[in-house]
């Protein structure tokens, strides 16, 4: 089965082409807001990355961020963000969210998704130790 990311974005461009970089590989669902996303989570999906923009157009800037790695059911999730805010105070902001990646608008997809691909291999590669390990 493959593995599932969830990319919320407000651009239906950006959601078009994560659908397109990264759907070969993983299931790609996105969502066009916050609200959309929270419900989408809230029936119990649990994807295995979440690529998020920091900007949404039904939230304060970073608020779906803070409310992700804060929470104790999403916080191990590892956090894309995508974002066209002053490079600088968007690191500075993922440093203090513990987000995994972070690319300012506009992003290579080809690094994207490399660095995807990095993240759940990874995330593969230690859940395989632990079955192999008990």
């Amino acid at each position: 089965m493959k593995k599932q990311i969830l990319a919320i974005d407000d651009s239906k461009a950006i959601r078009f082409l994560l659908q397109t970089v990264l759907g070969k590989d993983y299931q790609v669902v996105t969502a066009p807001d916050g609200c959309s996303a929270m419900y989408w989570l809230s029936k119990r999906n649990l994807p295995d990355l979440i690529i998020v923009d920091a900007q949404l157009p039904d939230m304060q800037d970073w608020e779906l961020i803070e409310q992700l790695s804060s929470s104790g059911i999403y916080r191990d999730i590892p956090l894309f963000v995508l974002s066209s805010l002053d490079k600088t105070k968007a690191q500075a902001q993922c440093l203090e969210h513990g987000v995994t990646e972070f690319f300012a608008k506009p992003f290579n997809p080809i690094e994207l998704k490399a660095a995807v691909n990095r993240v759940l291999n990874n995330t593969q590669l230690a859940s395989a130790y632990v079955a192999h390990a008990s």
